[in-house]
């Protein structure tokens, strides 16, 4: 069982990590500023973890997940409290326009279009949980102890998340 407040921790502790900025520096071009947004609220609850600022005045906002091992794959929220069916983050609708997913040992970060996701997850996310329920290599369900709450995960392989957001993006049209 995974623990979501040591994650969370986590999460909070690398908030001011100074490689923050090569990230978001690296990943837009005319970055100009960050700023965190750790306070309880509207953005917070919509998946907003930093507003980024570029030279242009144009803002992004990510949603900062960090993991403390540099794991294979990555974890599709899909309950954000699996006794009750509140939705996960893959599952809702997000305010924020990008996941950065952090691996710190790797000092790796894949910046992912929460759109894209949650597209992909509609196409594939049922076939992940089957293939992790049946014990397909590479595939597992997570679950997260929150002190009062499970959250539920599946954990799919980087190159197939990959791979399934690239395809989210692609739509055919009959006319």
């Amino acid at each position: 069982m995974h623990n979501f407040r040591e994650s969370l921790a986590l999460s909070h502790k690398q908030a001011d990590a100074v490689w923050w900025r090569e990230v978001y520096a690296g990943a837009f071009p005319g970055f100009s500023s960050m700023v965190s947004v750790r306070a309880d609220g509207w953005a917070q609850r919509g998946g907003i973890d930093r507003v980024i600022t570029l030279e242009s005045g144009r803002t992004i906002t990510v949603d900062e997940k960090v993991r403390a091992k540099g794991w294979p794959d990555i974890l599709w929220e899909y309950w954000s409290d699996k006794d009750r069916e509140v939705k996960g983050w893959c599952v809702k609708d997000l305010a924020c326009e990008y996941i950065a997913y952090v691996f710190i040992p790797t000092q790796t970060c894949y910046l992912l279009p929460t759109l894209q996701m949650r597209k992909a997850w509609d196409l594939f996310g049922a076939e992940w949980i089957d293939k992790a329920t049946t014990g397909v290599s590479g595939y597992s369900i997570v679950d997260a102890d929150n002190g009062g709450w499970v959250t539920r995960s599946v954990a799919v392989p980087i190159p197939v998340s990959l791979g399934a957001i690239q395809d989210a993006g692609i739509v055919n049209w009959k006319s």
